[in-house]
C-alpha cells in the first residue's frame, strides 16, 4: 500500500505526451483522447481544456492502473486502483486521495470496508483478516483501530475501547456459550497491526 498512485502532473512533461485524440477550437486536448508519457505511463480517456476529467484509464509504467473518474487532472469521484503488489482499492476518491467509502483488498487477501480519509482507514470500517476468519468492526482514526469497536474471533468477541491499534480501558469478553467477562485492559507494549492481533506481550488484561 505504500505506493501514492499519483499521476505525474508535470505541465512540461504533459505537453511532451504522444497524443491522439479529440481537440477543442483552441488545440487544447478536449473529448477522448489517449496520451503516452515520456516515463512510459499511458492514459486513455476524457480530457476537458487540456486536462484529464471524466471517465479515463491510466497505466502506469509499474504495472498499477487506475480507472475511474478525473476532476481537473486528480482521481476524484469512484474508481478503481489496481497496485503493484497485487491489492486493489474500489471506492472514492477526494483530490487524488482515498476519502470517503471504498474497500481495499490487501495483497494477503485481507480487507478493509468502510470510510477512509486522506488515504488512511478513518471513520467506520470493518477490517477482516484472510488467515484466520477474525475481524474488527468499529471506529479508525488515522489509519488506526480506535474508539469504541468489537473484535470478532472464532468463539468470542471483545468489545470495548481501542488507542493506537490497542484494547485500552473498560470492556468485556463475550463468549458464543453465552458468558461474559467484564474487565480492563491496562497497556503494554505490543501493538495490534494489519497481519493479526497477536496476543504475545499485548495489554495485560483485568477481569473483575
Amino acid at each position: 500500500m505504500s505506493f501514492s498512485g499519483s499521476e505525474d502532473l508535470n505541465e512540461e512533461l504533459s505537453k511532451l505526451a504522444n497524443y491522439e485524440g479529440d481537440r477543442n477550437d483552441a488545440g487544447q486536448r478536449h473529448g477522448v483522447g489517449r496520451s503516452v508519457l515520456p516515463n512510459g505511463d499511458i492514459y486513455q480517456g476524457r480530457y476537458e481544456h487540456g486536462e484529464r476529467h471524466g471517465q479515463g484509464t491510466y497505466r502506469f509504467k509499474n504495472g498499477a492502473v487506475y480507472v475511474g473518474e478525473y476532476f481537473k487532472n486528480l482521481k476524484h469521484g469512484q474508481g478503481t486502483f489496481y497496485y503493484p503488489d497485487g491489492s486493489k482499492y474500489e471506492g472514492s476518491w477526494v483530490n487524488d486521495l482515498r476519502q470517503g467509502r471504498g474497500v481495499y483488498t490487501y495483497s494477503n487477501g485481507d480487507t478493509y470496508d468502510g470510510e477512509w480519509l486522506n488515504h488512511f482507514r478513518h471513520g467506520q470500517g470493518v477490517y477482516h483478516y484472510h488467515l484466520t476468519g477474525s475481524k474488527y468492526v468499529g471506529s479508525w482514526v488515522n489509519g488506526n483501530m480506535q474508539s469504541a469497536g468489537e473484535y470478532i474471533l472464532a468463539n468470542h468477541k471483545y468489545q470495548g475501547n481501542f488507542f493506537n491499534n490497542k484494547p485500552d480501558g473498560p470492556g468485556k469478553f463475550v463468549f458464543d456459550f453465552g458468558c461474559e467477562q467484564h474487565g480492563e485492559f491496562q497497556q503494554f507494549q505490543q501493538n495490534f497491526s494489519d497481519d493479526e492481533w497477536d496476543e504475545t506481550g499485548a495489554p495485560r488484561w483485568f477481569p473483575r
